[in-house]
């Protein structure tokens, strides 16, 4: 199908909302199943070492694929797409997707995930292609600790680099830095991330370490709840706390009293925000999940290959969110358990 293709729908009811009556909103679409870091907290070496067997090229979506889905996507209502991984940028030729994906009519949004190793050298043709705004992932500051956080794979320099160059770049929407904190490993350099970044124009959000996937040995109490983190950088930089920007928004956000900016933190532990998720994650190899948790996803890449129409895809896609029940988050402090089975993160993103 042509990317300028206008997929010409029946007329189809109100946008559709689940059984907790939350709309479908964002679409994050894992590009690519590998990453060139082991961040203990996703990709464990140990899992996934030299002899693990990732996607071949013809198992993943292609950008054809990608693209039709997302149309169809967008007809249900919509308008947020962020491409993840794994790591977006090992897949090649990554702008001519988002070239795609930028000409489809009703996408507001259109970001990216990365670690920010290969960000310098892509950076300027991403931000020509269309891609409104880019986040990196940077748990720390600190050059031996970064290393080791990365599964011995990443150096900080480069990821410095990347976001040197994205800011070059001139992304319209801005950039953001993801930072896992976990108790005992990384939570005593949060104040150097803030006092680098503060004033920069890019925003900081720290993440609360999650039990994503089955393999990174969660426990609760490597978990700085985003309540102690914000105490103690408003004890050195005095914060207020900021309205949600719309409806669903996953950060908690605060800006500097002294004009430096913002922050946001992400409590999916201490303060679950199921209640107002609108986001599906796209696989990269075709499964559609509606949480982050989930046990299990919808094979599209079958019926995509199969031949079948937007008609009928489409209404999978509805029916897939109609019937989705998900609040894991909410669930896991209710019940005071874990699921034990999960789908792994690399395979659909954050």
């Amino acid at each position: 199908m042509d990317s300028r293709t206008v997929i010409n729908l029946p007329a189809a009811d109100a946008p559709p909302r689940d059984r907790h009556g939350r709309p479908l909103h964002d679409l994050r679409i894992s590009v690519m199943d590998r990453c060139n870091f082991r961040c203990p907290y996703c990709m464990p070496e140990s899992a996934y070492g030299e002899h693990f067997a990732f996607l071949r090229d013809d198992e993943r979506l292609s950008f054809e694929e990608i693209e039709r889905l997302c149309r169809l996507a967008v007809s249900l209502g919509v308008c947020k797409l962020r491409l993840t991984g794994g790591e977006p940028l090992l897949r090649p030729r990554l702008a001519e997707l988002v070239a795609r994906l930028r000409r489809i009519e009703g996408v507001t949004d259109l970001a990216m995930t990365s670690n920010g190793v290969l960000l310098a050298r892509q950076a300027a043709a991403l931000r020509d292609a269309g891609l409104d705004r880019v986040t990196v992932s940077l748990d720390t500051l600190d050059p031996a600790l970064f290393h080791r956080m990365s599964g011995g794979r990443g150096d900080l320099g480069p990821v410095l680099e990347g976001i040197d160059a994205a800011r070059a770049a001139g992304f319209p929407a801005g950039i953001k830095l993801n930072t896992v904190v976990q108790r005992g490993v990384n939570e005593h350099t949060v104040g150097a991330l803030v006092e680098r970044f503060r004033g920069s124009g890019i925003v900081l959000r720290f993440i609360e370490y999650m039990d994503v996937g089955n393999r990174n040995d969660w426990n609760p109490g490597a978990v700085v709840p985003s309540r102690e983190l914000i105490a103690g950088i408003d004890a050195r930089w005095p914060l207020e706390a900021l309205p949600p920007k719309y409806p669903g928004e996953v950060a908690t956000r605060y800006r500097f009293l002294d004009g430096a900016g913002e922050i946001g933190v992400i409590s999916s532990i201490s303060e679950p925000f199921c209640g107002n998720c609108s986001r599906a994650r796209l696989s990269s190899e075709g499964t559609l999940y509606t949480c982050l948790f989930a046990v299990r996803g919808t094979d599209l890449r079958t019926a995509l290959r199969a031949g079948s129409s937007d008609e009928a895809l489409l209404e999978r896609l509805r029916q897939v969110w109609l019937h989705r029940t998900d609040r894991y988050s909410e669930e896991r402090v209710q019940r005071r358990e874990v699921s034990r089975r999960k789908i792994e993160m690399h395979y659909i993103g954050g």
